[in-house]
């Protein structure tokens, strides 16, 4: 199976962790920074000059085109060569048997959307939101950009959903509550988890090691057990 999504490394892990066989295409060709995420670093060898191989941590095997630049590097190509480069990391690298293949996309309804769905057979599509009015415009324009590309929506995810206090436990929803749970019942897809805004997932990230790996047993890593695990039992059951 070959899934296109934003950003959301956990889950790729949760995913590892449940027995299957993970590959990650980071496909952010502006913002590759799921290296980091996911502690990895190194350049990618090709032995026959020909085929690239992939890296591989915490379970999860990836390619990232922020594997091939100097991580302060910005990218400044041109569509035609970005779309090469993205070709060349879908059909040239040894990615092995996989049970499924994840897309980090980058934000919004451009080339790099365009170019996977017309170049690989996408069998879903996770819409990744935070909950104010503000996003879900975007997501909106997201998720019927996939609709007319034929792409299936697997269902949503509600990011930064709320905020609780690690001082008194008081919750707030900072950005709203409930956008993305209303979207995708109007969608008719399921809500696949609600993401807390916690210190926690983002210091495991930034040290690449996500949380369900550095705190596995924490409630923050269910959430995304609960998120691969839906995946498990809809699309790749």
């Amino acid at each position: 199976a070959a899934w296109a999504s934003p950003r959301c490394p956990p889950t790729r892990c949760a995913l590892a962790q449940q027995g299957k066989r993970v590959g990650l295409l980071d496909a952010d060709v502006y913002g590759p920074s799921q290296p980091r995420m996911l502690g990895v670093s190194g350049r990618p060898a090709s032995p026959d000059g020909k085929t690239i191989l992939p890296l591989r941590n915490h379970g999860v095997t990836m390619m990232s085109i922020g594997l091939m630049t100097n991580e302060d590097q910005a990218v400044v190509w041109r569509g035609p060569m970005l779309m090469g480069a993205l070709q060349q990391m879908m059909m040239q690298v040894q990615w092995g048997a996989l049970d499924v293949l994840i897309v980090d996309l980058p934000p919004g309804t451009g080339d790099v959307q365009m170019t996977l769905a017309q170049k690989a057979q996408v069998d879903g599509a996770v819409i990744v939101s935070t909950p104010q009015d503000v996003a879900l415009l975007d997501a909106r324009k997201g998720i019927d950009m996939f609709k007319q590309l034929n792409v299936p929506i697997l269902g949503m995810i509600e990011n930064m959903s709320t905020h609780i206090c690690s001082k008194c436990g008081h919750e707030e929803h900072v950005f709203g509550h409930g956008g993305v749970a209303a979207e995708a019942a109007k969608l008719g897809v399921p809500l696949l988890a609600e993401v807390p805004l916690d210190l926690q997932i983002r210091l495991a990230s930034d040290g690449g090691a996500p949380i369900v790996v550095s705190q596995p047993d924490s409630p923050q890593a269910q959430a995304f057990h609960a998120v691969a695990t839906a995946l498990i039992k809809g699309a790749l059951a």
